[in-house]
Order: C-alpha cells, then sequence, then structure tokens
C-alpha cells in the first residue's frame, strides 16, 4: 500500500475507506504468507489473475456436474470464477500450494484484510464468484462433488466463513500498521469490499436523472443497466426478484445493492480487444507517429481520422461490408462458450490509415452489438432496461458511447465522475463510517449525471442489418466448427 493516496489532501478529513479489485485469486499459507501459484515455485507471484483460463478442463468438469449452484451463474461457470482455479490448484500444484494453503482470498477481500487485520468477506465476492449464497451459506454437496471437500472440512475457514454486506464496517478499522503504510490515523473506519465492476455499477446506477429527459427518470431504478467498460466490459441489471438469465452471471442476492437481486452479462475482452486490433495493424507505426504529433492518444485521432474519411454519410455507415465477431477471448455471456472465436470478413488488400480506422469502427461496433444480444437476453427473461449507464475507461471514447446509444437504440447516461469505480468504493467508506444510514441514500447522494447521449433513431435501420450479419457470424462459425468435426 501506498501513500500517495493522501498526497495533497489533509488525512484527518478522510471518515472511511472502501476497496475494490478485480476478482483475482490470492494464496496465503497459515501465516499469512504468500503461496506460488505456479510450477516454478516463486511466491511473489501469488495471485492467479481474473481473466486467467488456465483451468479450462476443471470448468468442464464442474459444469458436467450440473449442480443447483449452477443455475445462479446463468446455468454454465465460467473459467474466471474461483471453484475451477481453487481444483487447478489442488490438481496440479498440491505439494507447493494446495497442502500449505490457509486462505484463498478474492483480491477485494485480501485488501480489506490487509487493511484492518479481519478475514470477513465481502457478500459480493463469495456470492458473485465462489458459489456463495446470500440465504444459504455454502453448499457442502457442491464442493463435495467437485472433490473439494477438504475446504468443508474446516468450517469453510480457508475461504470464509464470517461473510458481511458490502459497506459493512470492519472489525476497529484501520490497524497501526495499515496505517503507517497509507500516512492516514489508525481506527479510520474500513468497509466490507467490491469486485471493480460491482463497485463501478454501484458508483454510477443511483445517480439523480431528473432534467435530462430520460424514460428512466419516472422508472425504478431495475431499468438502468450500468456497464461498466475497461480491459473488459460487465453488464450490471438489478431486480426486485430472483430473474435467471441463461449465459448470465447470477441472480445474486444483495451482491452489489443490498435488497436487489443482481444479474451481471459481461464481454471478456473489450478494451483489449480494440488494443489488440489496433497494434497489430500494419499502419500502427503512422497512426502513433501522427497522433504523437498532435498530442492526441490514438484512439481520439482514429475518430478524427473516422470524421474526415466519411465524407456525408453518418460515420457508422462505413463498415457496411466490413463486419466484425468480437469473441477472441471466448464468449462470457450470453452464449457462455468459451470456444468461440474472433471473426472479421470483408477484408482487403490494402493496409492503410483508413483501413485501420475503419477496421477500429468495425470492432466498436462489434463490442456494441455484443451489448445489445446481452440485453436481448436478459430482457426475454424478464428485465425491462431502458437506459444504458456507462462508466469505466472506455465511456470516455465519444465514438465507443455513441454506437452504444445507436445500436441498442437507448440513451446513455455518462456520470460526472469518470472514475465511477473510485466513487463506488468511496460509497462503501462513507457507509462504513457512518455517514450515511445505507447504501442507497448514499448512491443518491454521491453519484451525479454528467452527460447523456440519445441514439441517432434514424440510423436504426442499418444497425438492425448489421446485427442480423452479427447474429449470423456466430451461426456460421458454429456450423464450420461441426464441420470440421464431422467424419
Amino acid at each position: 500500500m501506498d501513500q500517495k493516496v493522501v498526497q495533497g489532501i489533509d488525512s484527518n478529513q478522510i471518515r472511511g475507506i472502501g476497496f475494490d479489485a478485480t476478482c483475482s485469486l490470492v494464496v496465503l499459507d497459515k501465516q499469512f504468507h504468500p503461496l506460488p501459484v505456479n510450477h516454478e515455485g516463486d511466491s511473489h507471484r501469488n495471485i492467479i489473475m481474473w481473466l486467467d483460463h488456465r483451468a479450462v478442463s476443471q470448468v468442464q468438469r464442474i459444469n458436467e456436474t450440473k449442480h443447483k449452484v449452477l443455475q445462479y451463474v446463468g446455468g454454465v461457470m465460467s473459467v474466471e470464477m474461483q471453484a475451477p482455479k481453487l481444483l487447478w490448484l489442488k490438481e496440479k500444484l498440491r505439494e507447493t500450494c494446495w497442502n500449505k494453503a490457509g486462505h484463498f482470498f478474492d483480491l477485494p477481500d485480501f485488501l480489506s484484510w490487509k487493511a484492518t487485520g479481519v478475514t470477513a468477506r465481502s457478500l459480493c465476492s463469495l456470492v458473485c464468484k465462489w458459489t456463495y449464497s446470500a440465504e444459504d451459506g455454502w453448499d457442502d454437496s457442491f464442493w463435495k462433488m467437485i472433490g473439494l471437500e477438504d475446504l468443508v472440512a474446516d468450517n469453510y475457514s480457508k475461504i470464509g466463513n464470517q461473510v458481511l454486506p458490502p459497506g459493512a464496517s470492519l472489525g476497529n478499522g484501520l490497524t497501526p500498521e495499515a496505517a503507517k503504510d497509507l500516512g492516514l490515523p489508525a481506527g479510520i473506519a474500513v468497509a466490507a469490499s467490491l469486485i471493480d465492476a460491482h463497485a463501478g455499477g454501484l458508483g454510477v446506477i443511483g445517480a439523480d436523472v431528473r432534467g435530462h429527459s430520460l424514460a428512466c427518470e419516472g422508472q425504478p431504478v431495475t431499468s438502468r443497466l450500468a456497464v461498466i467498460c475497461g480491459t473488459s466490459s460487465c453488464h450490471m441489471g438489478i431486480s426486485q426478484g430472483p430473474i435467471f438469465v441463461p449465459g448470465v452471471w447470477g441472480p445474486y442476492f444483495s451482491a452489489m445493492i443490498p435488497g436487489f437481486w443482481l444479474n451481471e452479462g459481461g464481454q471478456s475482452v473489450t478494451g483489449g480487444l480494440l488494443d489488440h486490433m489496433v497494434q497489430g495493424h500494419a499502419a500502427f507505426p503512422e497512426l502513433q507517429a501522427r497522433a504523437t504529433a498532435r498530442c492526441q492518444s490514438v484512439y481520439a485521432y482514429l475518430n478524427s481520422h473516422l470524421d474526415l474519411i466519411k465524407k456525408a454519410q453518418p460515420v457508422g455507415f462505413l463498415t457496411v461490408d466490413l463486419h466484425v465477431w468480437p469473441d477472441f477471448h471466448g464468449n462470457r455471456s450470453p452464449l457462455a462458450d468459451l470456444t468461440l472465436k474472433g471473426m472479421v470478413t470483408g477484408l482487403k488488400l490494402s493496409q492503410d490509415l483508413d483501413d485501420l480506422a475503419i477496421l477500429y469502427l468495425a470492432t466498436v461496433q462489434a463490442i456494441a452489438f455484443g451489448t445489445r444480444l446481452i440485453v436481448e437476453a436478459m430482457e426475454a427473461a424478464g428485465h425491462s432496461i431502458s437506459t444504458l449507464f456507462l462508466c469505466g475507461g472506455l465511456s470516455k471514447n465519444p465514438l465507443f458511447v455513441q454506437m452504444h446509444a445507436d445500436i441498442t437504440g437507448m440513451p446513455v447516461v455518462l456520470s460526472r465522475e469518470v472514475e465511477s469505480v473510485l466513487v463506488g468504493a468511496a460509497i462503501l467508506g462513507a457507509c462504513a463510517s457512518g455517514d450515511f444510514t445505507s447504501v442507497q441514500e448514499a448512491m443518491a447522494r454521491m453519484s451525479k449525471v454528467g452527460k447523456v447521449v440519445f441514439p441517432r433513431l434514424e440510423d436504426k435501420s442499418y444497425y438492425d442489418k448489421k446485427y442480423q450479419v452479427f447474429l449470423k457470424l456466430v451461426e456460421h462459425q458454429k456450423e464450420y466448427a461441426a464441420i470440421m468435426k464431422g467424419d
């Protein structure tokens, strides 16, 4: 931890701390020292990153059990969740890691432990990534069925047997040791944590939208979908009762907002895919040089270049014969198919800056079509969504935002504070300190609308056609796979 946190501010004004982080898996021994999660035995590397797909065979076997806990992860568990990673550690690193392990933490819970010495876990992490139920707790039969019965033996002390709602105050707050590391007074309230995407959802979804002519103004908060888009994207929708959406995680009770059920759709790679497509293109060095000369990011330059080459037509129409299927890292939602690959159709022999810009545009559109597919799956199952609330790094890209509005046909609300994930974590800190009586009250007071982007409805029929092609791409990919598997 780092004293940069308090640079330039009066540390006595800080009343509470909330942590968020990715749902990566932290492994410690019984004395809380790091254990290696690798064959090299390097204990500095004691975290399996959230997007690590090493446990493919383990997750396949878990899914074959058809255990009832899988109903709460869209019917199929993701390789990115913790049970398959734990099984991988037991099978592959039994001596060097599994037998010595004392504690398996989700990264946000590890951070709150480091700050307070309290091993209590957040309901958010355990419900969303570990199969815990807010109502029924752990299901012994699941862990026994998948071959991890040793976790049950000691009353789940290795993975968490004290569970608190996000925002609950932990122990006696900041320990003297952590306070010294952070340059803060000891005893400051520390909240039970959230996963980063869930913190983003919390930071954006409750904003007061009055005066922006939005349909959701007179509707319950359940009509809003929070999309947290960075390296990957998460789609957070809430409901009063449980809604089971095939291929979409959840329903998770009280995992983001107390008292509401959460469904979480997602795309495994979005910002990461844009980087991959742009940086891997032959014209990237030229793009980089031009963007640097203008003191712009490569994406700002690409957006202005698209405006230059679109002539009289809307910019989105430049991809009339270039189509992308974006699952270069498999599909998380709503198809829940790890084996899917990326596709591009409409390539030509030229590789200049115009080609790069149009490929980038087609990729942005493909990500937005992926969001539309997730929204349609959620609505078919019983959600009613009228407005998107975007936050995260990609929400700073105006083309990305406009394409999400145009392609879903819904207005997009951007929060005044771009780093909504940090707002979410601050909301937790404000609850732990007692400054607000509930997460809902803190959300309404602390999240603010920055800008609203409306869809260009006159372009709807074009995007409807592109969407038909989008759906055909994955249908064809499955046909190709079937042909290659055939006799």
